[in-house]
């Protein structure tokens, strides 16, 4: 039987910074305004999941393992 593993998360701007970008180079990358990320990394909005996809390619990372707030996840569970 499996077993239900609990990985850690880290945070969006944790996810950057391990991607070695500034918030500036990272909203360029992503196509979006500076203002726009701080916004996500301080969860005061949420991103959809087609800019959950791009943060996903641009930071190489998993979004499994980035914390983007509770909102998301009842969204992606929905």
């Amino acid at each position: 039987m499996a077993e239900n593993i609990i990985y850690p998360k880290i945070t969006l701007a944790a996810a950057r910074v391990n991607a070695g970008l500034t918030q500036v180079k990272a909203s360029e990358a992503l196509h979006i305004s500076k203002e726009t990320l701080a916004n996500y990394e301080s969860g005061k909005t949420v991103p959809d999941w087609d800019m959950v996809r791009k943060i996903e390619t641009v930071y190489n990372f998993p979004s499994d393992f980035i914390f983007f707030g509770k909102e998301l996840r009842l969204k992606r569970n929905a």
